[in-house]
């Protein structure tokens, strides 16, 4: 893991597919959590060059334990979301990742999501400690600007201005 300031609130652009949505065009409920989770993994690759089969050979990965969203205004078939990710909370076993879905420009907060990851050891199938090396990595990730002991409907206010 290289030693360079990371970027700690990464974003990228997704289309809305067609087939991702329901019958009045707004992305289905359950979709909008594929398009946090593959939003998340880009992340990790492109701006900390972290690769998943790494630590699936090491016999090491995560699952989800738990997901809490909320639905603010639709995504619609064929706009240009923008998704942004970063790590609000973390401790020995377990990570909270922050999702938020905005349209393109960035001015209209469509979703957020708070996705809990417990750290698995494969080889059990039980939950395990993060190593040393990446606790430290993990602690540089960090979004400061969160407050997730306040709790997600305290972070929708602080996002809508309210």
């Amino acid at each position: 893991m290289e030693k360079t300031t990371p970027v700690i609130e990464p974003h990228s652009f997704y289309p809305i597919r067609f087939n991702d949505c329901d019958p009045f065009g707004h992305l289905n409920n359950s979709r909008y959590i594929d398009y946090f989770i593959n939003a998340r993994e880009d992340h990790l690759l492109h701006q900390y060059q972290f690769m998943f089969p790494e630590w699936i050979k090491r016999g090491y990965g995560w699952v989800v334990t738990n997901h809490e969203i909320s639905y603010l205004k639709p995504a619609n078939a064929y706009e240009t979301v923008c998704i942004q990710t970063s790590l609000i909370e973390f401790g020995d076993s377990q990570l909270l990742v922050e999702g938020i879905m905005t349209d393109e420009k960035r001015q209209q907060v469509k979703s957020v999501q708070w996705t809990r990851f417990a750290f698995i050891n494969i080889t059990t199938g039980k939950k395990d400690k993060h190593p040393d090396d990446l606790m430290q990595w993990v602690t540089s990730l960090k979004n400061d600007k969160v407050d997730a002991a306040a709790g997600l409907k305290a972070r929708l206010g602080q996002l809508l201005g309210r």
